[in-house]
């Protein structure tokens, strides 16, 4: 199994390697090359996958990556366990790059104004809108009054410009890590065959070598 873990993680525990991986992200990244490089399928379908995993990350639809990248990937018909592989290259170091990035490129399209505030509190008002979302719905089943004029205000101050402005970074991106990743691991795959076939052609020295061997020097 690519994801299973040899101890369960505590929730906590869990999100501190979210923030920070264990042994840094720069040990995670080579973790992904391995996992990348140890899938069992062609060269193209890994790296198609590794295109929808990148292209998702600049998307503004946090919580459903996953998903988003396995559709993708069946749709391009690509490696899915390589798009969601691919989805790490989104992480807490990243995000907010890509996030200013695609807000700007967004704003550029649609013909509006990139408030710099935003960038300095990008993550919080993920959060603000995600709270205020919920706040909303609770008023539903209770006597509060609904408010919806600040998640109004997020979606086109900060999700439509995203969402529409991350389209195109993230095709770059994505093309990028899929010429990247083509020929890597089409060189790992042919290396590895050639090891194996070493060693198969060992094995079959050492066989015929042993039937040669006269019975009484046995």
């Amino acid at each position: 199994m690519v994801f299973k873990r040899r101890e369960k993680l505590t929730p906590l525990k869990w999100l501190s390697q979210v923030i920070w991986p264990k042994g840094g992200w720069s040990r995670a990244a080579r973790y992904l090359q391995h996992r990348l490089h140890r899938l069992p399928d062609t060269p193209h379908k890994i790296a198609r996958g590794v295109f929808a995993g990148v292209f998702t990350v600049f998307t503004p639809l946090f919580g459903f990556h996953f998903f988003i990248a396995y559709a993708i990937a069946k749709l391009t018909r690509g490696n899915v366990i390589a798009a969601l592989l691919a989805t790490f290259v989104g992480n807490p170091l990243t995000y907010v790059p890509i996030g200013v990035i695609s807000m700007k490129m967004g704003h550029f399209i649609l013909g509006t104004r990139f408030n710099h505030e935003a960038e300095r509190s990008l993550v919080g008002k993920f959060f603000d809108a995600a709270d205020d979302f919920w706040q909303n719905f609770l008023a539903l089943f209770t006597e509060r009054d609904t408010n919806w004029d600040a998640l109004i205000r997020f979606f086109h101050e900060i999700f439509l410009p995203y969402l529409v402005g991350g389209i195109l970074p993230g095709i770059v991106a994505g093309l990028a890590a899929y010429y990247v990743t083509l020929p890597m691991i089409a060189a790992y795959q042919k290396s590895r065959r050639g090891r194996l076939k070493a060693k198969l052609e060992e094995l079959r020295r050492k066989k015929a070598a042993a039937k040669k061997v006269p019975p009484n020097q046995v």
